[in-house]
C-alpha cells in the first residue's frame, strides 16, 4: 500500500496528471467483437474458460465481479509512473483521495464512485436489468444506473446485431413476463418479443436506469456508471448461447433465487412500459459552447453524457495544428478514441494494437485540482484531430445545469 507522500511523488512527477495501464475484463457469456485494439491472440489471455475480452475499463477501482475465478485485481486500474513502478488507483484514493478528487468529494462521496469503460461484442448482450440500490443493499452492493455513447472511431464495423432492446412494449403485464421465467429452462424464454428493438446510431447515446431491461448491441459502447457490477439476466437463449440461471439470480438474496413475482418486482415497471421509452432516454450530444466559438479558438467539446448527478461525460476534439487550454470543475478520466499530441505535457497517443499487459499512452487521469486550473492540451499533426472522452464522478459542477428535476 503506498503512502501519502508516494501518492504525491507520482502526482508531482506527472504534474497532477496520472498515467494508468489498460484494464481488461474478460466475459464468460459473451463473444469478443475484437475492436478494442488487443491484439487477437490475446483475446482469450483469462483462458478460454473464462471467456474472450470485450471490455476494457477505465479510471477504474471498482473490482470486477465475474465469478469465483475472478482476479483480486481484475477490473482494478494501475498507474503507472516513469520507473516502470506501478500503485493500484483504488489504493491512491483511499490513502489520499482529497489529492485525486478534492477535499470536498471525498466527504461527500468517500471515493470516485464511477465505473466507466468500453465494451465490444460481436453480438448482443442478453436482456437483463441492474438492480436498484432498495435492492442492491440487499446484498450489499449499490445499484447501477448507466449511460451508453457510441464512438464513431471504434465503429467503423457494427458487428453483427446494432439495435438494442430496451424496456417493454406498453401493454405489457408483470404475468408476460413471469411466464418468460417459467419457461426458462425451455430454451428461448421468448422475452424479447415484449420488447422493443432500437437502431443504434454512432455519436449518440442513451440513459438507462436501474430497473429497467436492456440488451445492448453489438456497438463498441463507452459506458460511464455507477461503480457496481449488479445485474439479473432476463433471457435464458442469445444467439443460440444458453445463459445459466445462476445470472438471472447472482445479486439475489438466496431466499428469492425461484420467487419469481420477487424477481419481476425488481423491473421499473412504469419505466419499461413508458410509450415514449426513446424520447426520454435517448440522449444526443450538446455542445458546452457555441460550435463557432469553440473552433475558433481551435477545439470542439460536447457533453455526451448528461441529465443524472452520478456521472457525466464530454468529448473533446482539439483541431490539427491548435494548443487549448481546457478548464473543468472536477477530476476525470481520460481515454484517446483518435490522434496523438500531448496532455498537461505529456504524451498521448491513440495505440493502433495492444499486446494484453503492454502500457499505451491513450489513459490518463487528471486531478480536480489541475482541471480546475487548466489543462494545456496540444495537437501537433497537420492533418489528425485528437479527440479524447472525459469521464466524471457524481456531482460535477458543471453538469448540474443539465440533471433532470
Amino acid at each position: 500500500m503506498r503512502n501519502r507522500s508516494q501518492i504525491q511523488e507520482a502526482l508531482d512527477e506527472g504534474a497532477g496528471i496520472l498515467r494508468l495501464e489498460p484494464c481488461w475484463v474478460p466475459r464468460s457469456f459473451m463473444i469478443p467483437g475484437k475492436r478494442l485494439k488487443l491484439h487477437p491472440d490475446d483475446l482469450y489471455a483469462f483462458g478460454g474458460h473464462r471467456g474472450g475480452i470485450n471490455e476494457r475499463w477505465f479510471s477504474s477501482t471498482t473490482k470486477a465481479s465475474n465469478g469465483p475465478e475472478t482476479l483480486p485485481d481484475e477490473g482494478l486500474s494501475y498507474v503507472r509512473v516513469k520507473s516502470g513502478k506501478k500503485f493500484l488507483l483504488k489504493e491512491a484514493v483511499e490513502t489520499a483521495g482529497d489529492l485525486l478528487l478534492g477535499e470536498e468529494v471525498m466527504q461527500r462521496e468517500g471515493g470516485w464512485n464511477l465505473l466507466c469503460k468500453f465494451f465490444d461484442n460481436m453480438g448482443p448482450i442478453p436482456h437483463h436489468m441492474h438492480q436498484s440500490d432498495a435492492f442492491a443493499k440487499l446484498v450489499g452492493q449499490k445499484g447501477k444506473p448507466e449511460a451508453y455513447y457510441f464512438p464513431p472511431q471504434y465503429n467503423l464495423t457494427q458487428n453483427n446485431f446494432p439495435h438494442t432492446y430496451m424496456g417493454l412494449e406498453p401493454g405489457t403485464t408483470k404475468e408476460d413476463i413471469r411466464r418468460c421465467l417459467e419457461k426458462w429452462n425451455q430454451g428461448d424464454n421468448g422475452i424479447l418479443l415484449h420488447s422493443r428493438a432500437y437502431r443504434l446510431e454512432p455519436g449518440t447515446g442513451w440513459q438507462v436506469n436501474p430497473g429497467i431491461l436492456h440488451a445492448p448491441g453489438s456497438l463498441v459502447t463507452y459506458e460511464p456508471q455507477v461503480n457496481s457490477d449488479v445485474f439479473a439476466m432476463f433471457q435464458s437463449e442469445v444467439e443460440g448461447r444458453i445463459v445459466d440461471w445462476s445470472l438471472m439470480t447472482k445479486d439475489v438474496k438466496t431466499e428469492f433465487h425461484h420467487d419469481l413475482d420477487y424477481l419481476v418486482s425488481m423491473l421499473d415497471w412504469d419505466a419499461n412500459v413508458n410509450p415514449e421509452f426513446a424520447k426520454m432516454n435517448k440522449t444526443f450530444p450538446r455542445p458546452v459552447k457555441p460550435i463557432a466559438e469553440m473552433e475558433s479558438d481551435g477545439y470542439r467539446e460536447l457533453w455526451i453524457t448528461y441529465g443524472t448527478p452520478y456521472y457525466s461525460a464530454k468529448e473533446l476534439t482539439v483541431l490539427p495544428k491548435r494548443t487549448v487550454t481546457i478548464r473543468d470543475s472536477a477530476a476525470y478520466g481520460v481515454i484517446l478514441t483518435q490522434g496523438y499530441g500531448a496532455i498537461g505535457g505529456q504524451s498521448v497517443a491513440t495505440p493502433s494494437m495492444i499486446r494484453f499487459g503492454d502500457m499505451t499512452e491513450d489513459e490518463v487521469f487528471v486531478t480536480a485540482e489541475v482541471a480546475r486550473q487548466g489543462v494545456r492540451i496540444e495537437n501537433p499533426s497537420a492533418s489528425d484531430p485528437l479527440v479524447f472522452l472525459k469521464h466524471f464522478g457524481p456531482g460535477n459542477p458543471d453538469a448540474k445545469p443539465m440533471c433532470h428535476k
